[in-house]
């Protein structure tokens, strides 16, 4: 993995961009979701969420989004540029960073004949899927999946589509403009061992070409060591972070899931 360079100033990041949650608190009809959740994410690097179910992490990105109030902080410092603060959807001290969001894969109906031509471009240019699509348009979602080696799935029926193609047109649509955050949940979900390694490399190759923020939610643990520069383990509050293997071999994790890890997997 790339070593990620991160400003020494008492300002903070200096010399790279970074996303910094300071404090955030979430709470919902009086029950708490998060509590003082605090962590950076920088520029080029790839940060993997863990946790159990209902631990928070959808609500996490959520708030990152601007879907969500929260309590606390988010600042986005861009390279070479003055913070910015995010807070309850405004935004000071600059524009609102750019956020790539690719949801949990959606199911589609097998004999559902919108093609991935016709499922892009009603979705970034608003064209009825019953009009012929323009040329222009074509070109435009044709090199969108170029970013992701997915040309040729530019024709093929969404229902068609496997689970990892899927995440290929999902990915290319978050990447409709280059975002400076990219947020996948559960990417991994749904997807062969052989599109598992694909996807994986496709984001390596992602955050490397465009210096991408890359911030993910897993459940595939096993993998984590051979992507994720950093884990976030996450269970309403942040119970560990920091490099793949130090997370996994920890006493919270262990608590958290009752499962030993080693480099390799379970023990």
């Amino acid at each position: 993995m790339r070593k990620i360079k991160h400003g020494r100033l008492a300002t903070g990041c200096a010399d790279a961009c970074c996303l910094k949650l300071e404090g955030l608190s979430v709470r919902l009809q009086g029950d708490s979701i998060l509590e003082d959740v605090s962590f950076h994410l920088h520029c080029g690097e790839i940060v993997a969420l863990i946790g159990p179910n209902g631990a928070g992490k959808s609500s996490l990105f959520r708030s990152i989004l601007g879907q969500m109030p929260y309590r606390g902080s988010i600042t986005f410092s861009p390279a070479g540029g003055p913070a910015i603060r995010l807070a309850d959807g405004t935004v000071t001290g600059g524009k609102r960073p750019l956020v790539g969001y690719v949801p949990q894969a959606p199911s589609f109906d097998r004999g559902d004949p919108v093609s991935v031509l016709d499922f892009f471009t009603a979705a970034t240019a608003k064209w009825p899927v019953w009009l012929p699509v323009p040329k222009g348009y074509r070109e435009r979602a044709a090199a969108s999946l170029a970013r992701v080696h997915g040309e040729d799935l530019l024709d093929k029926p969404m229902g068609a589509l496997s689970g990892g193609q899927l995440q290929r047109v999902l990915l290319a649509l978050a990447l409709e403009p280059v975002p400076h955050i990219l947020i996948l949940d559960e990417p991994l979900s749904g997807v062969d061992i052989e599109g598992e390694h694909q996807l994986l490399e496709m984001l390596d190759e992602l955050r490397t070409q465009y210096d991408l923020s890359i911030f993910l939610s897993t459940h595939d643990f096993a993998t984590l060591s051979q992507f994720a520069d950093k884990v976030i383990l996450l269970n309403k509050k942040v119970l560990k972070a920091g490099p793949p293997d130090e997370v996994l071999s920890s006493p919270e994790f262990y608590e958290t899931f009752h499962l030993r890890m080693g480099k390799g997997g379970e023990a």
